[in-house]
């Protein structure tokens, strides 16, 4: 991850030029990845989103439709088997007389054919209106029961056809009732009833392709099982979810919580019954696809916003960086253009100084001769030898004054970077005795720390005077008389030299030292320019060497400077 953060992202890289424009970058850098993430994930995770809600749908759509559809056929195969048979028992009714109702041989042929037409018929019988089995044909001994305090009794004379619930009755065995009521020879009412067999129940529910996570049952609207339920329990006992409120057609329910469990529930009202019908799918079992689905959505989802974020970091990372060369050469083009308005008001100045200076330092330097060659021709003359010296006093100090106006115009001069032998302790010395009496006025100590067998550089000396004249002058500026200024000089690995110029002056604050080498940033307030540091730091990077700065309020500043042997 480090790779694909530009170098300026890191404070304390040390090919960033400050921390201040290393900031800026870092937040141009920043400012950029989130914008270019939102424009390009926000679309991805809208669209993944749409796409998750959209296959949600289908998918539960895909799962619930055959619940729906299993529980539409299941309906009509009930209401078709209980149709046949109240058919049967309304026909029977119908066709036959009150006394052959009552009479057995009758009713046992009656019974014999409904047996052979429909299956499921356990024993058929007529009860009178006091509620006695007068009639009975079937394996139980029923003959003279007595059904008045029976709740499908009392149901059955205020209906026509009635359909009662599984209940135990006298057999103790779970069975329902199909009642057919009729009047009698005089007028009393007569039921026509016919016992059906639960089994044949359980076997129209058994509905092909129930997997072992899902159940199908019937209970009444009391919610007691009618049929034996895998999840709830045997027949007869209270149905663990809720009654699904009446409907004409079939329901669907896709939360129904059972035993910790949540299931899909399917449910239909059975027509001219007190049966429903419930199939119930448990949900994890039907949504083990769907969560697969999501784990490798999430998964592509997840894979596709890192590709994205490593492109766009590649990306933003060569476009800062190319920002930051173009404002490295804007930089190097300012201080160029400012060092060469420097360098030619000083040229100029250093032109008419030479000139001004120089010619009547020939003349006086002439002159002196000229009176040592009369001193040397002549004879013996009072006080010769002193004159001499005092012509030999005048030589040295014309000559001084031309070493000095030399080296102005050395200064002065401007030319393109070039490869020459430099000793650095020479030039340091060289340029402190330009500042020698800038030195003396201050009462400033200058000490210089030079190692043995110190490395000649190959460099621009030119450059070099111009990069130490201004640390030198910035550690005056920023000394009270009376200061030290310690130079030292060292070798270093990897071929370098380093030079330290460290002042006792005031120090520099901690919320400038990110500034310092910014044009036309200065602390000088009235007096400086705000160029100095920022040409050296611009001289240093074009002698391939690097600069820092340590300081400390109250004790002083150090800049240390590392050149290397060979620039590159």
């Amino acid at each position: 991850m480090g790779r694909l953060l530009a170098k300026f992202f890191f404070v304390d890289d040390p090919d960033v030029e400050n921390e201040g424009s290393s900031s800026r970058y870092r937040r141009m850098w920043r400012n950029t990845v989130f914008a270019v993430a939102a424009v390009c994930i926000i679309p991805l995770l809208t669209i993944t989103t749409i796409n998750y809600y959209l296959y949600q749908q289908s998918f539960q759509k895909e799962i619930t439709q055959p619940i729906q559809r299993i529980t539409a056929i299941t309906k009509r195969s009930l209401e078709s088997f209980l149709e046949e048979r109240i058919s049967a028992a309304k026909y029977v009714v119908s066709r036959e007389r009150p006394e052959d109702l009552f009479d057995s041989e009758k009713l046992a042929g009656i019974f014999k054919r409904m047996r052979q037409s429909f299956g499921g018929i356990v024993d058929i019988g007529v009860v009178d209106s006091e509620g006695i089995m007068q009639t009975y044909v079937g394996p139980y001994e029923l003959h003279g029961k007595n059904y008045q305090d029976q709740d499908w009794f009392t149901k059955s004379l205020v209906r026509d056809v009635y359909v009662s619930d599984v209940f135990l009755g006298h057999r103790k065995v779970p069975h329902f009732i199909i009642a057919i009521k009729r009047d009698g020879e005089k007028g009393e009412p007569l039921i026509f009833r016919a016992t059906v067999d639960i089994e044949g129940m359980v076997r129209q529910i058994q509905v092909a392709g129930l997997k072992r996570y899902s159940d199908a049952v019937l209970i009444n609207r009391d919610g007691l099982l009618q049929t034996p339920s895998r999840l709830c329990g045997s027949d007869l006992v209270p149905f663990s979810g809720e009654v699904p409120p009446y409907s004409e057609g079939t329901q669907l329910f896709e939360d129904m919580k059972i035993k910790d469990r949540t299931y899909f529930m399917g449910s239909a009202y059975i027509e001219k019954s007190p049966f429903i019908f419930i199939i119930l799918v448990e949900k994890k079992g039907l949504m083990a696809g769907w969560l697969a689905y999501q784990g490798e959505m999430l998964g592509i989802l997840i894979a596709s916003v890192l590709a994205i974020m490593l492109l766009i970091m590649r990306i933003t990372n060569r476009w800062i960086m190319r920002i930051r060369e173009a404002d490295l050469r804007r930089e190097a083009t300012l201080h160029n253009v400012e060092h060469t308005n420097r360098m030619a008001s000083i040229g100029r100045l250093a032109a008419g100084v030479a000139h001004e200076i120089n010619n009547p330092l020939a003349i006086i330097n002439e002159k002196a001769g000229l009176i040592n060659d009369i001193l040397d021709y002549s004879g013996d003359i009072p006080q010769k030898d002193k004159l001499s010296k005092q012509t030999d006093t005048i030589i040295k100090s014309v000559n001084r004054c031309s070493d000095i106006t030399h080296r102005l115009l050395g200064f002065a001069r401007h030319m393109d970077v070039k490869h020459e032998p430099v000793a650095i302790d020479s030039l340091i010395r060289d340029v402190l005795g330009f500042l020698e009496k800038e030195a003396m006025y201050r009462d400033i100590q200058v000490d210089m720390q030079v190692t043995e067998a110190l490395h000649t550089i190959h460099s621009d000396k030119g450059q070099l005077q111009q990069l130490f004249l201004n640390l030198i002058n910035n550690a005056f500026d920023a000394m009270k008389k009376g200061g030290r200024l310690l130079i030292s000089i060292e070798n270093r690995p990897l071929e370098c030299v380093s030079i330290t110029i460290k002042d006792d002056g005031v120090g520099i604050p901690k919320d400038d030292m990110e500034k310092i080498f910014e044009p036309f940033f200065t602390t000088k307030k009235n007096k400086g320019t705000g160029l100095g540091l920022s040409i050296t730091y611009g001289i240093v990077k074009k002698l391939r060497g690097t600069i820092s700065v340590e300081s400390e309020i109250g004790k002083g500043t150090s800049f240390i400077v590392t050149l290397p042997v060979n620039r590159p």
